[in-house]
């Protein structure tokens, strides 16, 4: 059967566990799906665990990157690479929902380009999680809903659905962190593209440690964020500007 959704699991030495997180996913997901688990090395310890999950449920696709290191690498890489006309990003760390999977693909079935799981909005919550990230990340995303109008009041989340067609029409510019989520939604509110939002709940990681660095990656976040704001561009000035300093 051919997939609706792609669901792309970034995962960085998960281990074993990555198997509640792929438990959780296909328990929830009631479309049919691929889940593209995507690693960086043949030797992450995430590797021998995917691979023996995909022996036992076909819908699980273990997925070297093949584009360079890090997670914006392996989400680019795995976006070019679906099967669906949706595909949505999530992480392997337990934190997001999979029960809103559904949900998030059938919005963008309906016609917005990005549909966002929101800690932000009414009926979402974040628990856990470093109070300085955290921070950080509501200040941006309150700010880019209130002034930029960008359509979801938390445009840093990496957990979204995306329209392929329009992640094709776009590229993705970003080469190091999790800012691809951002980069897309600020591309879309350039385009004058709709973007919607739901509530979740974002629990903190119980298991393993967090790869996100947030003194790296947040200059990369910052031009990502200035681009939103700004003028209707053409899909030919997006192209054009989007890696630049914003005009």
């Amino acid at each position: 059967m051919t997939p609706r959704v792609s669901i792309v699991v970034t995962a960085y030495n998960e281990g074993e566990g990555i198997i509640p997180c792929l438990d959780r996913i296909l328990e929830s997901i009631t479309l049919p799906c691929e889940v593209l688990v995507v690693y960086d090395s043949a030797d992450d310890a995430t590797a021998p665990w995917a691979e023996k999950y995909a022996a036992q449920d076909d819908r699980v696709v273990p997925t070297l990157n093949s584009y360079g290191r890090g997670p914006a690498k392996g989400i680019h890489y795995r976006f070019y690479h679906a099967s669906a006309d949706v595909v949505v990003v999530t992480m392997a760390d337990g934190c997001d929902d999979p029960g809103q999977i559904d949900q998030l693909a059938r919005l963008v079935e309906r016609g917005v380009v990005v549909a966002a799981a929101s800690r932000y909005t009414r009926g979402g919550q974040q628990v856990g999680g470093p109070a300085l990230k955290s921070l950080l990340s509501r200040l941006a995303g309150s700010t880019l809903r209130l002034f930029a109008r960008v359509g979801t009041w938390d445009a840093t989340n990496s957990f979204k659905a995306y329209s392929r067609d329009f992640v094709a029409q776009v590229g993705i510019d970003s080469d190091a962190g999790f800012e691809v989520g951002l980069e897309l939604v600020a591309k879309a509110r350039r385009l004058r593209l709709p973007v919607a939002e739901v509530p979740t709940i974002w629990l903190d990681r119980t298991f393993g440690v967090s790869n996100f660095k947030l003194a790296k990656w947040l200059p990369r976040y910052l031009h990502w964020y200035r681009f939103a704001f700004g003028p209707k561009l053409t899909l030919d000035q997006v192209r054009s500007h989007a890696g630049k300093e914003p005009q």
